[in-house]
């Protein structure tokens, strides 16, 4: 599977612009403005706006917050994700994730919690939902 169609597949909305190559390894914290592809490692905590990808030869030991993430190599920590996360078939996971989807393929690696949230919803459907309930007052004449 290509990185783009990754992406595109977790409900992408920003564009793919930074990828941690094979090879490359990173000490520290990486905070990313849209989405982020990972195929080396990266030793701490990262953050994207948009969505994650972790390649198969990839690796983040640390917390990861973003809003989707497609794990197709090794994430040790925690996934906080407000939308979907993914994990492919050679994906290993081991630690905390939090998320309102998830994929699970068969193979994929799996140790540790899972907490499902709802997810955030639209703010006209829970106007609407709101109105439906609505008190309205009645005057007697």
């Amino acid at each position: 599977m290509s990185w783009k169609k990754d992406v595109e597949e977790v409900g992408r909305t920003g564009e793919l612009t930074t990828i941690i190559g094979r090879g490359t390894v990173i000490e520290g914290s990486v905070s990313v403005v849209n989405s982020l592809r990972v195929d080396g490692r990266i030793n701490g905590n990262v953050s994207a706006t948009e969505s994650l990808v972790v390649g198969k030869d990839g690796e983040i030991k640390g917390e990861v917050n973003v809003t989707n993430a497609v794990i197709g190599g090794r994430v040790e920590g925690k996934i906080l994700a407000k939308g979907k996360v993914v994990l492919e078939a050679k994906a290993y996971f081991r630690g905390e994730l939090r998320t309102s989807k998830l994929v699970i393929d068969e193979g994929a690696f799996f140790d540790g919690s899972c907490h499902m949230a709802e997810q955030p919803r639209d703010r006209r459907q829970a106007a609407k939902q709101g109105a439906e309930g609505e008190v309205v007052p009645v005057s007697a004449s």
